[in-house]
Parts: structure tokens; C-alpha cells; sequence
């Protein structure tokens, strides 16, 4: 988010915490991309703030509730607040436990496969409304057939995104794989290493498809732990994250640091392959 939108989100959100009775007199901008994540002091409340329409905080909210009553390896809602999206000034906020990190604050790859393999056995039993992965695929796509919507797209490199889209959902339809709930994005930002052990964050991109799309999402050292993968399905769920996450960089409505580097490194990545690298290995060298 621009500075002055930031402005005005934290501006409605701590409006919004001391109406329901959190003191705040700090805010503290712990990541800005195309949602805004805050810790509100003192009252120590972590709270996700995001333009209203371009959120689905409620569903967020079912979910973590539900997950919450089962032991899920999830991130609580704060309990001091009724648990739902509050709305202000074009904002749209929830509000929920703030856990300090541990050390190292990144999960063994032991503990962050085991936690990966509990939230899908819980989220076996959850029935609630979700997209299919296969949906977030096509609107991949959708951007990358715009030029409006993605202008600094070489036409080569549209083609390449839009072949490896198509061929890669071509094979994982061919596999028949189960479909369950899934988190949608489990990689490693989205995991918080606690004193409660690993936590799984941000739920917004929910969705139903095979365990392999979730375990695609993860490090190689992660994916290896994770019990009954079928190898060729996550290969080629792989490829399709890739190329999904390269589509999203080439938006002009993308706000991810350095992006188009990003995009760039995803394509050079795409035509190197296979075998299909994880999601750590964008990290832009």
C-alpha cells in the first residue's frame, strides 16, 4: 500500500481496537504488500488490514474458528473482541493473538511437515465454502492474456507463462487426485515458529484441490517429511505455483517489493526446469 493509504489503515484500525475496548497508543507495520499486517501496542493485538472488496476476511474468520475448536496448528483470533471483520473507512480489519517470535524463527523441517499433515487432517473434516485451486489457476491466466492488465510483458514470456499453465493443468487433471480443503499458500511466510510450536497463518487464499498443491508451496527439506506425496503430482504442482506466481508479478495492481525482478527470476526459473525448484528458490540472487 502507498504511504498515505497505510496512513488511513492504521488511522480506521486503531479507531477500530480502541472502540472495542484494546488500548493502542503504537502502531507498528510488521509487513506492507497488498494487505497491511499490524501489532497494535499496548495491548499487543496483531490485527490484518486490507481495502475493502479486495479481502475475504469473513471467511478467514469461519475458518480459524472452526480450525481453532480442533487443536489445528493455526493463530487464534484475539479473544478479547468478538471474532469477525470489522469495517471502517473503506478498511476492512480483523483482529487476532499476537505471538512473539522463537529462536530460530524458522520451524525444523520435522515439526513444519508435521504441522502441515495436521492442519489437512483437520481440514479433512471442515466443510465450508472454498474455490477449487483449478480457479486460481484460470485467473492466472485471465492476467496473462490481458495486456491491460499486465503491459511490461514480453509477448515471449506471456507465452511461456500461458504454455506452462495450460500443459501443467492438463497433467494435474490427469493424475485424479483427491480433493480436500487446503490452506492455499503454506509456505514458510506463512508459518509462525512459537513457543506453541508452528502456526499457520493467513487463510485468505483457501481452496480445495489435492494435498500436493499445499505441499507444493513448501522447501524441498519440508516436502521430503510429508507422508503418501504422489512425486510426479507435486512436480507438476510445482510448476503451476510457479507459474501462477509469475503471472501475479506482471499485474500492474501487484504491490510485492521489486516484482517484475521477481517475475523475471520465476521465468528464468520456468525455462530451466525440470526438475521444478520450490518457492524458496525465488529468492532473487
Amino acid at each position: 500500500m502507498e504511504a498515505d493509504i497505510v496512513s488511513c489503515a492504521v488511522a480506521a484500525t486503531a479507531f477500530l481496537a480502541r472502540a472495542l475496548d484494546l488500548p493502542v497508543n503504537d502502531t507498528v507495520v510488521l509487513h506492507n504488500s497488498n494487505k497491511l499486517a499490524l501489532r497494535l501496542l499496548p495491548c499487543d493485538v496483531f490485527a490484518r488490514v486490507a481495502p475493502v472488496g479486495q479481502e475475504v476476511a469473513a471467511l478467514e474468520v469461519e475458518l480459524a474458528q472452526r480450525l481453532g475448536a480442533t487443536a489445528s496448528p493455526v493463530a487464534a483470533l484475539e479473544p478479547r473482541v468478538e471474532p469477525r471483520a470489522y469495517e471502517r473507512e473503506g478498511f476492512v480489519v480483523t483482529f487476532w493473538t499476537y505471538y512473539e517470535a522463537v529462536t530460530p524463527d524458522r520451524a525444523a523441517p520435522t515439526e513444519y511437515s508435521d504441522a502441515l499433515h495436521r492442519l489437512h487432517a483437520a481440514m479433512r473434516d471442515v466443510e465450508i465454502a472454498a474455490p477449487h485451486f483449478m480457479e486460481r489457476a484460470a485467473e492466472a491466466e485471465q492476467l496473462i492474456t490481458n495486456p491491460t492488465a499486465t503491459p511490461a510483458l514480453a509477448d515471449s514470456d506471456r507465452d511461456l507463462l500461458l504454455g506452462t499453465l495450460h500443459s501443467a493443468r492438463q497433467q494435474i487433471d490427469s493424475r485424479r487426485a483427491a480433493v480436500q480443503l487446503l490452506h492455499g499458500e503454506p509456505h514458510p511466510g506463512n508459518l509462525l515458529n512459537t513457543q506453541d510450536g508452528p502456526l499457520f497463518i493467513d487463510f485468505e487464499t483457501c481452496c480445495r484441490g489435492p494435498i500436493e498443491f499445499d505441499v507444493a508451496h513448501v522447501p524441498d527439506v519440508v516436502s521430503a517429511q510429508y507422508p503418501d506425496v504422489d512425486q510426479v503430482l507435486l512436480g507438476e504442482c510445482r510448476r503451476l505455483v510457479l507459474a501462477m506466481v509469475g503471472a501475479w508479478r506482471w499485474d500492474v495492481r501487484d504491490e510485492f517489493p521489486d516484482g517484475h525482478q521477481h517475475g523475471r527470476r520465476i521465468l528464468t526459473l520456468l525455462r530451466d526446469g525440470p526438475p521444478w525448484p520450490t518457492l524458496d528458490a525465488l529468492a532473487v540472487e
